[in-house]
């Protein structure tokens, strides 16, 4: 029996995801965590054999509870699933442990062979992210030596948000402005974290400033 924690912050996902794998005879999920920072007491005390992590949560990201389960409990197999086939997302939470990431448009019988591949020891990766992962490849090849700082892609939404943290706005004042709401406005704040590799908002300001990354 495969044990599952499901970790995403949407109910409905989360509904359907479990809906699917209670058809398995050999798949149970044991518990939702539907932010980050909830996701590690719950594997202390139950841990799972798969923790199947969204990337964007709030409290913690997913990155973030990835790399401190690697080093805390290396025996708990992470499959990441999200929205964003982006290159930045996969490297960053292949490079903190994760096992396989998955796209949430996944069908069932791939989601099931996700699982059953990242529990046997192996790795698994969607098509479109096996894609996305080479032509990173191809690309960091082709740049070679010229390449001496890297920063994964900033989405122009992104960059909207860190500007307006640069010129110190309020998380309140920064959904008012770009018509957007205070949860949306954190999932950026932290995905900008994750993608700059600061900790908080200071090291973000600082990074920006200093590698130019708005001009």
């Amino acid at each position: 029996m495969i044990s599952i924690l499901i970790a995403d912050d949407h109910t409905m996902f989360v509904d359907g995801i479990e809906s699917i794998l209670k058809t398995e005879s050999d798949v149970q999920v044991i518990g939702r965590c539907y932010d980050g920072l909830s996701i590690l007491p719950f594997i202390k005390e139950k841990q799972p054999d798969i923790l199947l992590l969204d990337v964007n949560l709030p409290g913690k990201n997913g990155i973030e509870v990835c790399k401190e389960l690697n080093s805390k409990y290396p025996a708990v197999n992470v499959l990441a699933i999200s929205m964003f086939n982006e290159e930045s997302y996969v490297t960053e939470i292949l490079n903190n442990g994760a096992k396989g990431y998955i796209l949430k448009n996944t069908g069932r019988e791939e989601l099931l062979l996700a699982i059953k591949t990242v529990n046997s020891g192996k790795t698994y990766f969607s098509k479109e992210v096996t894609n996305t992962i080479m032509k990173g490849l191809m690309n960091s090849r082709k740049n070679g030596s010229k390449k001496t700082s890297f920063f994964p892609k900033i989405s122009r939404r992104e960059k909207e948000v860190l500007q307006l943290i640069v010129e110190e706005h309020t998380t309140q004042e920064i959904a008012d402005k770009l018509f957007i709401s205070l949860k949306t406005v954190e999932s950026h704040r932290s995905s900008l974290l994750s993608k700059l590799n600061a900790r908080n908002t200071a090291g973000l300001v600082r990074i920006t400033l200093e590698n130019k990354l708005l001009d």
